[in-house]
């Protein structure tokens, strides 16, 4: 009778684990069910977004961001218990990554990307990796000090980028007067700067950071003491997926508590980074400290 009772107890439980197993597979729902199916994972980054997600010397992707999205990729294998997980890569820009979340070709996207109340009606966010200010890179020996200044002269501003509308916001509010160069990237936009065919270039202060920084004579620019907006940063994928969404915040808030994203930072703002060995030497600010702090997935 004990004999005959293990074994049933056995199969049974045996049978309770696979019917359980089953269930929870069959629970998957959205990105996770789907990188289930396909064994694969597909992140997005950016080309030029130094030095959040770049191209290194090779061509190759690399940088702070892309380094977070990598570690979301870790988390999901853990989490579908995979012994493989194919990880893809697809480069998006700020006017098609949105699109490209939605229809499917990139399950996650870690660069630049400011989470607004605007962009969470198409897609969702990550609590926030990172805090920013909008500012302007120009010529030192422009005179430029405000963005009052910039009345009557040429602004470069990258398509897709939330710089565009607040530029328009503050020249309208100021009552002044900006031409425009549209361009479709941040190094398009940084060459018109010094090529003088812009007199400034309005994106987040820390990108400014990084563009001035590769070029031939970083000495020559610098970032007005002024700001049109502080802004998050985090990880964008698709809406109304809450179980993905569960993991890519345990990942990211992990890595807070844990100091790796601190070091990370130190690593990629604070060090001589690739293809140049450049140091940004760009201290963490205030309201990334403060999200560092108490992270939060709010948009602006």
């Amino acid at each position: 009778m004990t004999t005959l009772f293990r074994r049933t107890a056995l199969a049974a439980a045996t049978c309770l684990f696979v019917l359980s197993s089953a269930v929870g597979a069959a629970e998957l729902t959205g990105t996770l069910k789907k990188i289930q199916d396909s064994g694969s994972i597909t992140l997005g980054y950016r080309e030029s977004s130094v030095p959040f997600s770049y191209l290194d010397a090779a061509g190759k992707p690399t940088g702070y961001a892309y380094t977070v999205c990598n570690r979301v990729a870790d988390a999901v294998k853990t989490e579908l218990g995979l012994p493989k997980l194919e990880v893809k890569y697809q480069a998006v820009t700020s006017a098609n990554r949105i699109p490209l979340i939605q229809n499917g070709t990139v399950d996650i996207e870690c660069g630049s990307t400011t989470n607004s109340l605007k962009r969470q009606q198409e897609a969702a966010f990550s609590v926030a990796y990172f805090g920013i200010q909008v500012s302007a890179a120009v010529w030192k020996s422009s005179g430029i000090k405000s963005f009052d200044d910039l009345n009557g002269k040429t602004i470069a501003l990258t398509s897709g980028t939330t710089s565009v509308a607040l530029v328009k916001k503050y020249e309208k509010e100021h009552n002044l007067k900006f031409r425009y160069l549209m361009t479709k990237d941040f190094a398009e936009s940084m060459q018109l700067v010094a090529n003088k065919r812009a007199d400034a270039f309005v994106i987040d202060d820390v990108l400014l950071a990084g563009q001035i920084a590769n070029l031939s004579n970083p000495q020559d620019f610098t970032i007005l003491d002024a700001a049109l907006s502080v802004e998050p940063y985090g990880a964008m994928f698709r809406k109304d997926d809450p179980q993905f969404k569960a993991l890519v915040d345990r990942t990211v808030v992990g890595m807070i508590k844990s100091g790796e994203l601190e070091k990370l930072y130190q690593k990629w703002f604070e060090s001589p980074i690739p293809p140049k060995d450049v140091n940004l030497n760009f201290k963490m600010n205030s309201y990334t400290k403060e999200l560092f702090k108490n992270p939060s997935d709010k948009g602006i």
